[in-house]
């Protein structure tokens, strides 16, 4: 069965003109497609053929079969052959999304994150035999992270089929949507500017923010946002915070509007208001000064709400993705440091930095399961405590969990704290074996109950003011960075984000008081 790969939602780009298939101004006809320099009376499912066999060979086949002719110690063992299934495995299901006739956002960035960090990485690791931070318990803890890790992605994949085939709403009442108050979009922009300024007085001018995120560091520590101790990062946090997130999505639901709107286009505030949020953003959230995965959300969400139905750039953003994740994304804490206090890497190999930078996801996920069996136990829900009640400060929360990177590092005797928590560790460690399976259920489920609504009520309809054309690409990039963990440091964006959807949210079906 050939997967028609090209064209589209019904009624978006490609989609043929036929009965009963409203034909979508601007969308290309089957004459535009001649001129483009398609093959005449080719169907687009052979060219679609043709595009999957590379695709699915280079990801499954050759990628982690030029991981394994790479020389080093590493052992042949049961841990082996589980990693190279769980590659396999998440490579087909990535190759999978970039063919499927409908953009998967949410899941084609779960997969991804699942083939890089959970599969290529640690495969290259097991081969080479050497890892980013050290793993403290026995081979057989790492073997169990590796099956635990593959049991999730197979929950994940359920829960995805099951609400693939929830029967559909077939009601034709026109039901309330989440749609951009017009009036209140101001006072979203408002906040940005003033969060934004804030920020930027707070760090000492714009330069700071193309020097490095050390001197940005050094800056809030001077400031005094770190507190009397310097250990509590609140302050900082909710400052930078509030610098970032309200100016990235002002700026991309503003470009919604501009791109789907020609009143937008002639509104001249608007224009103004545009051009002042794309300066911020380049200031706030640029590479040099923001975690990368930070800015990986930032290049995700405009990329995808500026081109919400292009096929190529879709698959372009997967595909690519697996190209810088590998081969680029070590090398760009290249701005973490300054001068004086960066250190190359030191290869001789294309795989030597996915071994000692980065991706310790696995070995972390089985530092957290020795730290279980060690005698603490599960926490029966106090990290999801923690990652809810994000903003109780701890001097009115005594005994607050530290988040899970941080806790699992200390039992560990790091130095550096700063590890990652992939989400099978925060939930192993809350809720055991059944509440990680039972978890990625759910997440399966709801990721996928997400992209079928953005596919039928935000493609298919063009109507400006659709909240869900803003938040699906946001959900999208930043799933990294709760993928990665720990959610306790991933929650303060998510609490800011959720304050300024409620500055601009309001549900109606009737578009008369949203963006139009």
């Amino acid at each position: 069965m050939a997967l028609d790969v090209s064209r589209g939602v019904p009624g978006g780009p490609g989609a043929p003109d036929g009965p009963g298939v409203p034909r979508v101004p601007g969308a290309p006809d089957r004459g535009s497609r001649a001129r483009r320099g398609w093959p005449r009376g080719v169907p687009r499912a052979v060219l679609s053929r043709a595009l999957a066999v590379p695709l699915v060979i280079s990801l499954v086949v050759l990628l982690p079969g030029y991981v394994l002719t790479q020389p080093g110690p590493g052992q042949r063992d049961a841990g082996f052959w589980l990693q190279l299934a769980l590659t396999g495995y998440a490579g087909a299901r990535l190759c999978a999304m970039a063919l499927t006739r409908r953009r998967r956002l949410v899941q084609g960035a779960f997969w991804l994150f699942c083939y890089v960090a959970m599969g290529v990485a640690p495969l290259a690791q097991e081969v080479i035999g050497q890892v980013p931070t050290p793993v403290v318990g026995a081979r057989s803890d790492t073997v169990l992270a590796i099956s635990l890790t593959l049991v999730g992605c197979v929950a994940y994949d359920v829960g995805a089929l099951v609400a693939r085939f929830q029967p559909p709403d077939r009601s034709r009442r026109p039901r309330p949507q989440a749609q951009v108050a017009r009036r209140r979009l101001w006072l979203l922009i408002l906040v940005a500017y003033a969060g934004s300024a804030l920020c930027i007085l707070k760090l000492g001018g714009p330069a700071v923010f193309f020097t490095s995120r050390q001197d940005i560091s050094e800056t809030v520590q001077a400031s005094g946002l770190t507190g009397s101790s310097g250990d509590s990062h609140v302050g900082s946090a909710f400052i930078r915070g509030f610098g970032t997130v309200p100016a990235l999505l002002a700026l991309l639901i503003l470009m919604r509007w501009m791109i789907t709107s020609r009143r937008a286009r002639r509104n001249v505030p608007a224009l103004v208001a545009l051009g002042g949020l794309v300066l911020i953003n380049v200031i706030v959230n640029n590479p040099v000064s923001n975690p990368r995965y930070w800015f990986l959300t930032v290049v995700f969400s405009i990329l995808f709400t500026a081109f919400p139905r292009s096929p190529a750039v879709y698959r372009t953003a997967l595909v690519g993705g697996v190209v810088a994740a590998l081969l680029l994304f070590p090398f760009l804490d290249r701005f973490r440091y300054d001068s004086g206090g960066y250190h190359p890497v030191q290869s001789t190999s294309v795989l030597d930095p996915l071994t000692i930078k980065d991706y310790d996801q696995i070995g972390m996920f089985a530092n957290t399961l020795t730290y279980v069996e060690s005698g603490t136990g599960h926490a029966h829900g106090r990290q999801l405590a923690a990652d809810v009640f994000f903003f109780v400060p701890r001097s009115v929360w005594h005994g607050k969990p530290l988040d899970s990177g941080v806790l699992v590092g200390r039992w560990m005797g790091m130095t550096n704290t700063n590890l990652s928590s992939p989400l099978w560790a925060e939930l192993w460690l809350d809720f055991g074996p059944l509440g990680m399976t039972g978890g990625f259920l759910v997440l399966g489920y709801a990721c996928a109950r997400v992209d079928i609504r953005y596919a039928r009520r935000t493609l298919e309809g063009s109507r400006p003011g659709t909240l869900a054309a803003v938040l699906v690409p946001v959900a999208a990039g930043y799933s990294f960075i709760l993928l990665r963990g720990p959610l306790l440091q991933a929650a303060g964006r998510i609490g800011i984000t959720l304050v300024c959807l409620a500055l601009v949210t309001t549900f109606t079906a009737s578009p008369r008081k949203t963006l139009r």
